[in-house]
């Protein structure tokens, strides 16, 4: 009879939390679902996150989760500005002015560039095992994301018992908790381990160690320096139901269990200076959550999540028996017919928003954004260090947080902003001269790095990089309208930014003149009758890009300063600059012009649509603002896309988002289509060249403002339907 209620007690507590996906099975805006596990394929497995731990579900026969920790990074902070860069500035600039180029590059690169020339990379934390015994014979296999709810699982059958594996991330509890249930009871056996490549200082595991009789699997480590080194405390806490615990010393085994429930918490140096006070945070996460046990966490979890998620529901028309596909042969038909499946589109956009609410929350006074990969990472030198790259990428990955309601995700942006003011007032001072306020360059990293990142006269000289983010904290304001915000903290993000600017820039030909400065990652070839005609360059002065972040910036100042009621010196100031700053110029196609000059272009087909920034994101030039410039932005466009621009998944992104503040809905969308249809991985993530190259998350969120501009944008008034398709006149 015990055994019987045993067995009723399992099956229930199974059916549980497992009823609901199947209930749901499947919504194809909601669930990315496959009938395979992720094999050794990072970009194969399912992301989800508390905005501060993530965690990767490949829902193979030995389960892998690779976890990550957003304050996990390869070290401390470097100075790495060059102390040469304030005496060959002037030099640097009336070498510019003057035509000489080639020599006005080779001088910055030597005496401005970063020493060494790249900051921190983002690593992995640990990787956790779960090994079942499961090696064949399994059947009847689903895995899933659920979008809504912010969750992963994993359901199959083996020697005649339905196995689930639900993994949920809870931002209310700081944890990521995982429940293994079975249809019978007294079925589960697994062994739960942590494991690292490298830089592992202790490991240990033991039985019944924690609150409730919990078992503990830690590990701890660090980024691998003698001294200032980051270090990690991390730690699994398993609770069983029914069964045995036993433990090598660096795993548990759990035998004959009804369920197995899991929390995981990790804490680091970067938040935690002192030791005891870290490991004391990670009890104190894990004590309360195998307290209030796996239903409760799961609950906390789900609706915070949800109550995200549910802010914002699009419905682009139905796609019939097309969403009920397995994701990968969705994604193959959506390739060969997009038009048939609009619910994956719905789909793509509900996964965007659920990957910025799983990489970027509020989490105390140093939160840290979604970096180039978000939070998820399995690579100790991932792809451009997956770090901030601030001359298009950090921006792009919140681009749809205000217009799809996700304003507080933001919040970590701003507080990396505040960790960058004091390092890039240090920079500002000893490469500019400047005394007060701060500069960035085109990357940062955890420690907000100011210097010049990378050795390239295309890339590497970049003072702009303040002037975006301030941009997009003006941005939040507006969205948002909050106040104590705008005083508090974007008022003094907006001084630091327009003091460094009244300090750096100088005066040409009438206009407040930015350089030397480069417009992102793409050359010009120097023309006749400049020195060293026909090599390709990329450091200038008065780049078109350059111009309209400050128009933006001055602009900014001056809403702010009317809005609160200043009459700071920042300003009068603003007042004087604004009208000194050089507009847009139209070259002899009728283009938007990317330097000073019409130069020949080295890339016409470059992947940056930079001089386009007044366009989208900014608004200088958009249609209800300036024709004029609007038409002339949509001949660069159109000629970029003639010679093969949208190349990478984020470019593509930015091509969507310029073509839908143009007005222009079927360009936009088939835009879109291209975008699913080239950059894709199986699990949906944006590749920079297609499947099998580098992730990079910022087309994921570049695509949901996308598609979101094509619905709805605000600029001094509210437009709805703005260039909305005209395959898609149904929908709400």
């Amino acid at each position: 009879m015990v055994s019987s209620k045993r067995s009723l007690l399992a099956a229930a507590t199974f059916l549980a939390h497992t009823i609901g996906i199947q209930a749901a099975t499947w919504d194809g805006t909601r669930f990315a679902w496959y009938t395979s596990d992720a094999g050794s394929t990072f970009a194969n497995s399912l992301p989800i996150g508390n905005g501060r731990i993530g965690a990767t579900v490949y829902g193979t026969p030995v389960e892998k989760l690779v976890l990550n920790e957003n304050s996990m990074w390869s070290g401390p902070f470097t100075d790495r500005a060059n102390a040469n860069s304030k005496n060959a500035l002037a030099d640097i600039r009336q070498k510019l002015q003057s035509g000489s180029i080639t020599a006005a590059g080779e001088s910055a690169l030597n005496n401005m560039a970063g020493n060494p020339t790249s900051p921190r990379a983002y690593n992995p934390l640990v990787n956790m095992a779960l090994d079942f015994g499961h090696s064949s014979g399994i059947s009847s296999y689903n895995r899933w994301l659920d979008t809504y709810q912010g969750t992963a699982g994993v359901n199959y059958t083996w020697s005649g018992v339905t196995y689930s594996r639900e993994y949920v991330p809870s931002y209310p509890h700081g944890v990521l908790a995982v429940r293994l249930g079975a249809s019978q009871s007294g079925k589960i056996n697994v062994k739960v381990s942590l494991s690292r490549s490298q830089s592992v200082l202790s490991q240990t595991a033991s039985t019944g160690q924690g609150n409730g009789g919990s078992h503990p699997v830690v590990l701890n480590g660090n980024s691998g320096q003698s001294s200032g080194a980051i270090t990690f405390w991390s730690e699994a806490r398993i609770v069983n139901s029914g069964g045995k615990a036993s433990s090598d010393g660096k795993s548990v085994s759990i035998s004959g269990a009804d369920t197995v429930d899991i929390y995981f918490d990790a804490e680091t140096s970067y938040r935690y200076a002192d030791s005891n006070a870290a490991q004391g945070e990670v009890k104190k996460k894990l004590d309360a959550a195998v307290t209030a046990g796996f239903s409760a966490v799961r609950d906390a979890g789900v609706k915070d999540f949800s109550g995200l998620m549910g802010r914002v529901k699009l419905n682009l028309g139905s796609s019939g028996s097309a969403s009920q596909q397995a994701t990968p042969a969705r994604l193959s038909n959506f390739k060969k017919n997009p038009n048939a499946d609009p619910e994956f589109v719905t789909l793509m956009f509900n996964y965007g928003r659920h990957l910025l609410a799983a990489s970027s929350r509020d989490t105390g006074s140093k939160s840290l954004p979604a970096n180039l990969q978000g939070i998820w990472n399995d690579n100790f030198n991932p792809p451009w260090q997956s770090k901030y790259t601030i001359n298009i990428n950090t921006e792009m990955n919140y681009w749809h947080a205000g217009v799809s309601n996700l304003a507080e995700t933001q919040k970590p942006v701003f507080d990396l902003i505040n960790i960058a003011i004091p390092r890039g007032q240090a920079v500002a001072k000893k490469m500019y001269g400047c005394d007060n306020g701060f500069v960035l360059h085109h990357n940062t990293d955890l420690w907000g790095d100011a210097a010049p990142v990378d050795k390239g006269t295309p890339y590497t000289i970049w003072p702009m990089g303040a002037a975006w983010l301030s941009s997009d904290v003006m941005e939040h304001y507006r969205f948002t309208q909050d106040k104590q915000f705008l005083k508090q903290t974007a008022w003094p993000i907006l001084q630091q930014t327009a003091q460094f600017f009244y300090c750096y820039l100088f005066q040409w030909q009438g206009y407040w003149t930015t350089g030397p400065s480069l417009s992102p990652e793409h050359a010009f070839v120097v023309p006749n009758g400049m020195n060293s005609a026909g090599k390709s360059e990329g450091l200038d002065i008065s780049i078109a890009m350059d111009n309209q972040l400050l128009h933006q910036l001055f602009k900014n100042i001056n809403e702010t300063c009317s809005l609160l009621s200043l009459s700071a010196p920042e300003c009068s100031k603003a007042n004087e600059y604004l009208p000194k700053i050089a507009p847009p110029k139209i070259g002899s196609k009728g283009q938007i012009l990317e330097w000073r000059s019409e130069y020949g272009e080295t890339e016409p087909g470059h992947r940056h649509m930079s001089p386009l920034w007044g366009l989208y994101p900014g608004s200088q030039m958009t249609p209800l603002v300036s024709q004029t410039f609007a038409n002339a932005g949509k001949v660069l466009v159109d000629r970029r896309m003639s010679s093969g621009s949208g190349s990478t998944g984020w470019s593509r992104a930015w091509v969507v988002n310029l073509y839908a503040r143009l007005l222009q809905g079927d360009t936009a969308w088939t835009n879109v289509q291209a975008l699913i249809q080239k950059f894709l991985t199986d699990n949906l993530w944006n590749s920079d060249n297609g499947p099998g190259t580098a992730f990079q998350i910022d087309g994921n969120f570049g695509l949901a403002a996308g598609i979101a501009e094509m619905l709805l944008q605000s600029h001094e008034v509210v437009h709805l339907l703005p260039a909305l398709p005209g395959r898609y006149r149904r929908g709400r």
